[in-house]
């Protein structure tokens, strides 16, 4: 090797190590940065093909690299939408809201999102979170999970839930069998029931079930929270046999409606269908006692009353008051009628080798032919890692780690510069030989 190739191995050393120190200090300076994967250089010998009696000056070359897929630890805060991810697994995140070029999707561990003005989810680089939004039955459909084709960023502003109105009331309690039968019958036992408008709007159905002087037998009124009445059926209720205490025989029906209210029983089946003055077409809900003989509904046996427990169809309106982000990633939105349903589902992007994805700005990757392909898998299943609301993942950076590692840098950049100024001072010498 002659001098010169000397200086220029010595020069090679310092470009590499310099590298190495560039590596280090961005590590140091997102030591706190939310999601951050540590890089690092790994010195390569860098030489030119020669002969075996006349062998190639070997240098030194920088290879640089990222510890993608260690994880950092987990801290907790007090934001639902703050996402960190246990386990296997990315955020999809693009730079505009619902982006259609599928190239300008990217992945990152940075879960530190927050609704924006318009109430989209954007971490601290200004970055938007994807995911794959429930229809109104509550599904996905088929999805491709090998696409981003079918992702919309997460919107947490434009939801609110429309009423639907009731069309059915089915009741279920229980009578206390000693009120009845006595010469002075004591006061009715009063319930009412939700039901809802054509307009999502909650009223009221109230019931008043009154004991009589005949054993086992009460009188059911109906009536509407405003005082509307709708009417009454007297029930006898069996006291012996296999069918004591199930309704026995419905009889009396009496409509005290006034139009455009009514008011009808069946008693084959104990249900009543009530006609409610709702807007410009009244609304009919049909109440569910129990059929004669079953003890599907109402029954009467001696102990307390017991409330009924009440099942109605239909839902109230209501506006979105708060979110829930399970550890599947559905986010689940909880409106003011107290309805609960899923919006999202954050699904999370797993591919073969997480080391080999490309950095790009804003903490975040983009796929790569040494990555391999992408998969959308659903948190939870599968080798993909659980979603974590309230929580963020820290930098995966060991200072003590990188402050080491700069001394040692430091130290082999020192002997490459000896190596360059001791060649100089050689070729200085070289020089003075014609004097």
């Amino acid at each position: 090797m002659g001098i010169a190739n000397a200086m220029q191995t010595g020069v090679s050393g310092l470009r590499a190590n310099a590298t190495a120190v560039g590596r280090i200090s961005e590590n140091i300076a997102n030591a706190n940065t939310d999601g951050y994967r540590r890089s690092f250089v790994q010195m390569v010998t860098s030489s030119t093909l020669s002969s075996a009696a006349a062998p190639a000056p070997a240098g030194v070359r920088a290879m640089q690299s990222q510890d993608v897929s260690l994880e950092g630890a987990l801290r907790a805060t007090e934001r639902p939408t703050d996402l960190a991810i246990g386990g296997n697994g990315f955020f999809v995140v693009t730079k505009q809201p619902n982006d259609p070029v599928e190239a300008n999707y990217m992945l990152t561990r940075a879960g530190s999102f927050l609704p924006d003005e318009n109430g989209n989810l954007r971490n601290a680089a200004g970055y938007y979170l994807a995911g794959f939004p429930y229809d109104q039955t509550a599904s996905l459909g088929v999805i491709d999970r090998n696409s981003f084709d079918a992702m919309k960023t997460v919107n947490l502003a434009s939801f609110s839930q429309t009423g639907s109105p009731s069309n059915r009331v089915e009741l279920a309690g229980n009578l206390p069998s000693q009120q009845t039968g006595l010469a002075e019958p004591g006061e009715p036992f009063l319930s009412s029931a939700e039901f809802y408008t054509p307009l999502g709007e909650a009223e009221r159905l109230q019931f008043s079930w009154q004991p009589t002087d005949q054993e086992s037998t009460w009188v059911l009124s109906v009536s509407h929270e405003d005082g509307t009445q709708y009417g009454d059926v007297r029930v006898k209720f069996h006291n012996s046999g296999p069918l004591t205490g199930a309704p026995e025989v419905y009889s009396d029906i009496n409509s005290t409606a006034i139009a455009p209210a009514g008011f009808a029983f069946d008693p084959a089946t104990g249900t009543a269908t009530l006609t409610i003055e709702s807007g410009d077409t009244p609304q009919t809900v049909t109440v569910a006692l129990g059929a004669p003989d079953e003890h599907s509904g109402m029954t009467q046996f001696a102990g307390d009353y017991s409330p009924l427990k009440i099942t109605a169809d239909g839902a109230e309106s209501g506006v979105l008051v708060r979110t829930e982000i399970d550890e599947r990633g559905d986010v689940y939105g909880v409106f003011s009628n107290g309805s609960r349903k899923p919006l999202y589902n954050i699904p999370l992007a797993e591919v073969a080798n997480p080391d080999g994805l490309l950095a790009t700005d804003g903490n975040a990757y983009l796929v790569s032919r040494a990555s391999g392909n992408f998969r959308l898998s659903q948190a939870g299943a599968g080798s993909a890692g659980t979603l974590k609301s309230g929580a963020l993942e820290s930098s995966n950076v060991e200072v003590a780690q990188e402050l080491t590692d700069l001394i040692q840098t430091q130290r082999a950049y020192s002997s490459n510069a000896k190596t360059v100024t001791t060649v100089d001072e050689m070729l200085d010498e070289t020089t003075r030989l014609k004097r």
